[in-house]
Formats: C-alpha cells, structure tokens, sequence
C-alpha cells in the first residue's frame, strides 16, 4: 500500500483519552496525521462502528490501546470484556488487511500464568489465570489468525502521567494514611505510557513507513521497561524520589509493611510472576529500554515539576 498522495500518513488511534493512547497522541504527532477517537468516537463493543469508523479514515497504521482493563470486574462481565479485548481486536486486523495497512495491538503479561521462574519469552506456553488475561488472549489470536501484518505487543505493570495507576495510588496513600502495607512477592517491571508510546513510533517509523513492508517481521513481541521489582519495592521508590522532591507525605517510605499477595485477596487472580524478557524486541528493532526506574522517575517529574 501507498502512502496518500501528500505522503503524509494517517494514524487511527483507539481509547485516546487511556494511558497508552494520550502519550500515542505525541508520539505520533510528528510523523503524520492523527485521527485520535476516545470511546465516543469508537466504541469497539460495536462491530460495525469498528468498521465504519476504519473505512472512513482509510488510516495506513492503526493503533488500538484501547482496552477493557478492569480486572476484577472483567469475572463478571465477561462478554464485554471479550467483545472489546478479542473481538474487536480481530475485526480491526481484519479492516487492516483489507487496507494494507499494519495494526499495533498491545497485550498483556495476564496471558501467563505467573509461575515461571524466569522471564517470560514470546513463545513459552500462555495460560491465562483471569477472565481478563482470557480476553487478551483471544485478541491475539483473533489479529493472528487474519493474517493481516500487525505488531502485538505483550507489556505489564503501565503507568502513565496521564490516568490512574499504582505509583499515583501510593503518593495519594501515602498523603491520606500513616502507614502502607504493598505485596512484595509479585514481581515485574513498572513500564511507563511514554516508553511503550516512544517504542511503538520508532518501530513504525523507521519499519513500516521508512522501511521495506513485505518483510516486516510482524508477530508478538514482549515490550517493557529494564530490570524488574516488586510492588513494595516499587512503592518505595516512588515515594522515596517524592520526597526527594520536597513532597511531603505522611509515610515513611522506608517503613512500607511488606505482605504476601495472599494478605491482599481480590477477585481475579494476579500473575505472581510478571517479567517479560524483551530480546526479541530489541533485537528485531533495534530497540534500547531503559531501566524501569528511569521511567518512574520521569513520571514523577512531569506529575511534580
């Protein structure tokens, strides 16, 4: 497929207003035009909405962070959460196709069961634990099985400055209350909005709309931040560089309770284990992934300049 006679490409851009899809709203900007649609604009619980909304744009990438992301809930509202995890996900593989154009799609490490010892490669066996991870799940293998040229990208633990996450949780905690108790035996690495938005432009630019599109190397990849932590040790880093900055808390970041996730039931079951190894990633790509505590850091400096 051709660029548009201007040369100027056009980018859809699904659930604007979430995380991922505010930092694609910059990252993007400077290598073409935008069509950014929160869920007003595209509801993808709706098929045909989908595919009214693809055909008008007639976008050269499509890209879907968009996502039903509420895990505990997900157990009881599982058609929806299907409808837009998988297929909705399918259906735009399948509108991507027809355009000859590549969709990016961004997954989850839901999709293991979170009993590896080690970090999880692309191609180690997925065995969800949730309804949630369920849905990814299917939403990679409806986008697969299309054949449509696309970029998955599994990724865990997002935070963005833009919406709510765990580091904004425990500096709103940690204002609120004199003492926090955080899980320190589930481990990952804390991966910011503006790293997997930045990463998801590169790869476009310099493979998709630069580089040669019949051998895009397509398929799944595992995008996330260097180095791994828990959510205790998580926790008090943010709230050690926040006080650093002069924000003043009632917690000691130093006196966080460590518990076990089995002190802190909920509904859905999470991954003990959450480490995506990213060497496919980097090595198809190019790709450099700073350690996760960069990006923390640069995450509190833009929510306390």
């Amino acid at each position: 497929m051709q660029l548009k006679a201007n040369g100027i490409p056009t980018f859809l851009v699904t659930g604007s207003n979430g995380q991922v899809g505010f930092e694609l709203r910059r990252s993007l900007a400077p290598l073409g035009r935008v069509v950014a649609l929160d869920r007003t604009g595209c509801n993808l619980s709706r098929p045909d909405e989908i595919r009214r909304v693809v055909r008008e744009y007639r976008p050269d990438v499509i890209v879907n962070p968009a996502a039903y992301t509420a895990v505990d809930k997900a157990e009881t509202e599982t058609e929806l959460a299907f409808a837009i995890n998988g297929t909705a996900a399918g259906i735009l593989a399948q509108e991507a196709k027809a355009l000859g154009s590549l969709l990016v799609h961004y997954s989850t490490d839901y999709v293991f069961d979170g009993t590896k010892d080690g970090a999880y490669v692309e191609t180690d066996p997925v065995y969800p634990q949730s309804v949630y991870g369920k849905s990814k799940l299917a939403g990679e293998h409806a986008i697969t099985a299309t054949g449509a040229q696309s970029l998955i990208l599994r990724t865990c633990w997002v935070a963005g400055a833009h919406g709510g996450n765990f580091a904004k949780t425990m500096l709103r905690l940690a204002r609120e209350r004199d003492s926090l108790r955080v899980i320190a035996d589930q481990f990952g690495a804390p991966t910011t909005a503006a790293l997997i938005a930045d990463v998801t432009a590169q790869i476009v630019a310099h493979h998709w709309l630069f580089g040669e599109r019949a051998s895009f190397p397509s398929g799944i990849y595992h995008l996330a931040a260097a180095g791994e932590t828990t959510w205790h040790a998580y926790a008090t880093e943010v709230l050690r560089y926040a006080c650093a900055k002069g924000i003043e808390l009632k917690v000691d970041p130093e006196r966080i309770e460590p518990i076990p996730a089995t002190a802190y039931p909920l509904h859905a079951p999470r991954p003990a284990n959450s480490r995506l190894d990213t060497g496919k990633l980097r090595q198809a790509f190019g790709i450099h992934l700073p350690d996760w505590q960069y990006g923390v850091h640069h995450l509190l400096d833009q929510i306390f300049p």
